[in-house]
């Protein structure tokens, strides 16, 4: 987990091009609007403001990239992509980002995982399936994958267990986990996911987890 705190604002991209190209392993966080995509990065590196939490889904419009790494040391990226399936995004707008997410997701040579945030209370959008089938190829070649349901707290044991398992199908050939920021549920799990996808076995894991802060925003 220390190893997750040490993330910090690397840029932000309009577009692909002004992405820089970086020869770190990097996990894309994805997901509609209001999947809790924010507020699930900021959970992971303990930074409320690190990731933007609007009120209003849909205000993201940027590709955020924010650097992993002690000592100063970059050594993966966590890129925060824009939600979608918002309806008072223009339509414009959302056809201009699904095509920047679309291109982004198959041709970023450094990505090395993909996170889908999915609220399990409204199961995966058509949005969703067509994320699913743009990445498929990928995840199939090897690409690290994970459906992540989010606000898992929301449900009862027998609702988690049910979502879990359709998720899991889902996943085609992915994980697929639990996740509540509020009741911190699956952080720790998480965080050592993201440092199993990006370094090999020979690299020490952070196991001296920190006990982490109390944060109640989900």
């Amino acid at each position: 987990m220390g190893w997750m705190h040490t993330a910090r604002f690397l840029t932000t991209a309009a577009e692909l091009f002004h992405l820089p190209a970086l020869d770190v392993p990097e996990i894309a966080f994805v997901g509609r609007s209001n999947a809790g995509k924010s507020t699930c990065i900021n959970t992971l590196t303990q930074q409320k403001q690190l990731a933007f939490a609007s009120k209003k889904p849909g205000r993201t419009q940027h590709i955020n990239l924010f650097a992993l790494g002690k000592q100063g040391l970059t050594d993966a990226v966590l890129a925060d992509l824009p939600g979608y399936g918002y309806a008072a995004v223009p339509k414009q707008d959302k056809l201009r980002w699904q095509k920047v997410m679309a291109n982004y997701l198959v041709t970023r040579e450094n990505l090395k995982g993909i996170v889908l945030l999915c609220d399990p209370r409204l199961g995966m959008t058509e949005l969703d399936e067509v994320l699913l089938e743009v990445i498929r190829p990928r995840v199939e070649e090897g690409l690290n994958f994970l459906v992540l349901l989010t606000k898992s707290d929301k449900l009862t044991r027998a609702e988690a267990t049910k979502a879990l398992s359709i998720a899991k199908l889902q996943a085609g050939g992915g994980q697929a986990k639990l996740f509540s920021a509020l009741k911190k549920q699956g952080v720790a799990e998480l965080a050592q996911l993201m440092w199993d996808w990006t370094h090999d076995e020979s690299q020490t894991s952070p196991t001296e987890a920190e006990p982490p802060e109390e944060d109640n925003d989900d």
